[in-house]
């Protein structure tokens, strides 16, 4: 059981306080590389820590379940529970982990944020809800503050934790 932290990110906000993800309802879309023959998915597989699976061989159950197409291992991976943080304006410049996943023979090596994301902006402005960052970007207008809001240079990497 090796658990990784995919999401330490790191963007430039523009008048946005926080940005986080819709947990535990976030779809995350991820390409895996099996830990036991090393072959890498061709597809994102998505899972949300609110869907479980069970598990065949077992009595648990997990948020991904899936069998590797070359070696026919058996992996799973769970989003650990209470994992799902936010990345603040203070946190600018920096990469922050915003998720803990649990891998079991199986390991992220991309990702495809997508839309779900929810943006706050700051001054008690408007709350952004489905923000889309599919292309590392994303721009809109706070009527509330009359000011532009964004969200730029979305960057992530993928470190174990202990």
């Amino acid at each position: 059981m090796v658990k990784i932290a995919p999401s330490k990110y790191k963007a430039n906000l523009e008048c946005i306080e926080k940005l986080y993800t819709n947990h535990p309802y976030y779809q995350w879309f991820l390409k895996l590389k099996c830990g036991s023959c090393g072959e890498v998915s061709e597809k994102f597989h998505d899972l949300t820590e609110a869907e479980k699976i069970p598990q065949k061989h077992n009595r648990s159950e997990t948020n991904l379940l899936i069998k590797c197409k070359l070696c026919s291992r058996e992996n799973s991976m769970d989003v650990i529970e209470g994992s799902n943080g936010q990345y603040t304006n203070n946190d600018v410049g920096k990469f922050k982990t915003i998720v803990i996943f649990d891998c079991r023979g199986v390991e992220p090596v991309d990702f495809e944020p997508k839309s779900g994301w929810i943006a706050e902006a700051e001054d008690d402005g408007k709350k952004f809800e489905d923000v889309d960052l599919t292309e590392k970007e994303w721009v809109d207008y706070d009527e509330k503050n009359q000011t532009s809001v964004g969200v730029y240079e979305l960057e992530w990497k993928f470190i174990k934790v202990k």
